[in-house]
């Protein structure tokens, strides 16, 4: 008997440590700055998301430099954040969640320099002080982790004053890293931080310590994409989910909704639908594509009736182009015109006879269709947008999650495209469709690492 107690402690560790309660945090709608023109503020965000799109699709290309209207909203592209502490003692700063990429980085050291970065409240941005810190160290030239941002034949030759590879090197620091987003970019050095946030600590997390940012959020961004670098894979997450609150709730700061880590496993049974990732065979991991969720698009729908669009669009082809990824932080989804083109004659044609087209607001907001409606009009029948998943899933939208009022006679679909006149950058290759968080909104979305897929479930994603 005696000899069984080791074991029978083992296994009441391990049912305690599989057990551990979710960790559940509030998600915030990144603010922004206040704009009394509407039209003005839909034209920089569908800005935004085009450029977000057109990093994505193109990660490896420069992007240009924004145009005017995007610069209205310097920090963001209208996306969620939430808080984490880094740091002994804990400094907390608020992050963007960003499924599209995979590196956490913060504002950092009081050097910190930021064009454009400002908050939307007129406060200064806070920086992360790694002097304040006593768990703060620089990750080392030769540590594996340095592999993560630059590639072995790059540290080859940088790395040359380090002879053990398998440990920090005292001689160099891992060179500085350079990471491009849709509206900007944000350089600095990686270290090994504490994480943490309800309570838990996590020592040795590898964050970025940006030293200069241009066009990025005030607070810095957690990365949720695949790839051993993001938040999820480093903190070794079999789930984690989110609810991204209404954008009805832009006037009201103090409303949010959440992400949770590693919720409980859920089913069909709990209402969720579910669809796998899919793999971009062509992506290897040294790919930027790697880091994205993909899902199979199988059909979109407008008023009920299926758009004929290329299937051939939807899945990536042989080079790793094409394809349906989710994006917590791009706006607006995109598709590509041989996507978008058919969904927008679909829309032109079930509309017909109700509203009248309006080129006018098209122009002003670089969206369309808009459709011009009676001034003041509380009641707007519009056809419903539909997706539908491999395995069954389908996303039925309401009408506040694709059209939005663009001024008081008007409404605009929120999907942008090549054809977009909100920018001139080339957005040839990658996905084919972005699917973004203003189609998101009031949806509960699960991504089972576990079991490789993700669901989704409409529901008030208010908490009260």
């Amino acid at each position: 008997m005696p000899s069984r107690l080791p074991l029978l402690l083992l296994l009441l560790l391990l049912v305690a440590a599989s057990s551990s309660d979710p960790i559940s945090l509030p998600l915030r709608r990144t603010p922004l700055p206040p704009h009394p023109d509407p039209l003005h503020r839909l034209a920089a965000l569908a800005s935004a998301s085009y450029f977000r799109a057109s990093l994505l699709k193109n990660p490896h290309r420069r992007s240009s430099p924004p145009s005017a209207t995007s610069s209205l909203f310097p920090h963001s592209y209208g996306g969620y954040s939430f808080n984490l502490a880094f740091g002994t003692p804990p400094q907390e700063l608020p992050l963007l969640l960003d499924t599209g990429s995979h590196v956490t980085w913060l504002p950092c050291t009081s050097s910190y320099h930021c064009r454009r970065c400002a908050s939307p409240s007129g406060n200064t941005i806070t920086p992360f002080l790694p002097r304040s810190s006593s768990s703060a160290v620089l990750v080392g030239c030769r540590n594996p982790r340095c592999l993560w941002i630059h590639s072995a034949d790059f540290l080859s030759s940088r790395c040359a004053a380090c002879n053990n590879i398998t440990s920090d090197c005292p001689v160099s620091a891992c060179p500085p890293y350079a990471l491009i987003y849709g509206s900007g970019s944000t350089a600095g050095l990686l270290m090994l931080e504490t994480l943490g946030f309800s309570g838990r600590t996590f020592p040795n997390f590898t964050v970025g310590c940006s030293v200069f940012s241009q066009r990025q959020p005030a607070g810095g961004i957690a990365g949720f994409g695949r790839g051993a670098p993001s938040l999820p894979s480093q903190l070794g997450l079999r789930r984690f989910s989110y609810c991204l609150i209404s954008r009805r709730y832009d006037d009201d700061a103090s409303e949010r909704g959440s992400v949770v880590l590693d919720p409980p496993k859920q089913d069909s049974s709990s209402g969720l639908s579910f669809t796998p990732f899919l793999n971009n065979s062509a992506a290897g991991a040294d790919s930027p594509f790697s880091v994205y969720y993909y899902v199979g698009l199988l059909e979109i729908a407008v008023g009920g009736k299926k758009v004929k669009v290329p299937h051939s669009s939807l899945l990536p082809d042989r080079i790793g182009n094409g394809g349906v990824i989710v994006d917590s932080g791009a706006t607006f989804t995109y598709m590509a015109s041989k996507v978008f083109d058919p969904v927008l004659a679909a829309f032109v044609d079930r509309v017909a006879g109700r509203y009248n087209r309006s080129a006018g607001l098209e122009v002003q907001t670089g969206l369309r269709p808009c459709f011009a409606v009676p001034p003041n009009a509380t009641d707007v029948e519009l056809p419903e947008l539909a997706f539908r998943f491999k395995g069954g899933a389908e996303m039925r939208l309401p009408m506040e999650n694709y059209f939005v009022f663009a001024d008081a006679a008007g409404v605009c679909l929120t999907v942008i495209s090549d054809g977009d006149d909100v920018a001139t950058a080339d957005v040839a290759g990658g996905p084919a469709v972005i699917l973004g968080n203003f189609q998101q909104q009031d949806y509960l979305v699960v991504y089972d690492l576990e079991r490789r897929r993700m669901g989704f479930r409409r529901q008030s994603c208010l908490i009260i």
